[in-house]
């Protein structure tokens, strides 16, 4: 027989993937995985925690991919760029990832990782990344006087800007975007390179 947890793990991303989150009940995934619906609640405390295992797994799969396919020793603000430009188109093509732009869904993220294992896993961003950060501000190309965690958190933050596209404007939103990438990188480097030109006089 095969693993019930494995069969509701794939009905479940089926029928998200298919229907979406909100369209889409334990009913609905303990029909397709032909249980009873009280089996699931051995596996699964709820449908949010199914999910949001299903989710994390696609944004492994998506992360380790954007690893493969960039040079992660280009300039740091060409790099930004290429990592939330690549990442964005992703999250928009997987149905699962995509409904991180539902407002109503991302809440309730949120409120599962708030209540059940913290915020950390849900970051956009990874540890390659985050030891990138640190290797920068090592050789002096960041600045030192933010701690490498909070920059991992301005780029979250810059990321998670999208759900908010209508409120900024559709027209606006790619330029406003790639603006705050700039602006922030060049803010970012500034002092490191005011540094740089100190130290060779």
């Amino acid at each position: 027989m095969k693993d019930t947890k494995t069969i509701l793990f794939k009905c479940g991303k089926e029928l998200f993937s298919r229907n979406g989150f909100k369209d889409t009940s334990v009913s609905d995934i303990t029909k397709a995985a032909n249980i009873g619906t009280g089996t699931f609640y051995n596996y699964y405390t709820s449908k949010e925690e199914l999910f949001m295992v299903i989710y994390l797994e696609e944004n492994e799969k998506l992360k380790k991919k954007i690893l493969k396919s960039i040079d992660m020793d280009q300039e740091p603000l060409s790099l930004v760029k290429e990592l939330m430009l690549i990442n964005l188109k992703g999250m928009k093509s997987n149905p699962i990832l995509k409904e991180w732009y539902n407002k109503d869904v991302s809440y309730k993220m949120e409120q599962y990782f708030r209540e059940q294992k913290g915020l950390n896993r849900l970051d956009f961003m990874y540890q390659d990344l985050f030891n990138v950060i640190k290797k920068w501000q090592a050789d002096g190309r960041l600045r030192n006087d933010i701690d490498s965690e909070m920059i991992m958190a301005i780029f979250t933050a810059i990321i998670t800007v999208e759900t908010h596209k209508e409120e900024i404007g559709l027209p606006y939103f790619p330029q406003v975007l790639d603006y705050l990438i700039e602006f922030t990188m060049k803010g970012l480097t500034a002092v490191s390179k005011e540094e740089g030109k100190n130290e060779s006089k």
